[in-house]
């Protein structure tokens, strides 16, 4: 049975990825429109990252999924991943504003 709390926790990490993920496509909207600095390498790394990040993810969630932990934590464990680089983003970019 799935422990209310580990659903909350996941429900959260999927909100927060979901806020921070917005936040670095607005941050890279607005430096290429010009509105905020850039860095001239952004547009590479937007489409360089997406690939390691979502391997990563998917063999996290699946080496929980391999041990049978409940579906709360493979999503939880899928998302860190995930998590860290949008967060990581979140932090380089809004720094730049500054």
């Amino acid at each position: 049975m799935n422990n209310p709390l580990n659903i909350m926790r996941s429900t959260f990490a999927f909100w927060t990825l979901m806020a921070e993920a917005n936040t670095v496509v607005a941050l890279r909207v607005l430096g290429m429109a010009g509105v905020l600095p850039a860095d001239g390498a952004e547009n590479e790394r937007m489409f360089a990252e997406k690939g390691p990040a979502f391997a990563a993810a998917m063999i996290a969630g699946s080496r929980a999924a391999m041990k049978g932990q409940s579906l709360d934590r493979v999503a939880l464990a899928t998302m860190r991943p995930l998590g860290r680089k949008t967060r990581a983003n979140v932090k380089r970019l809004s720094t730049s504003i500054q």
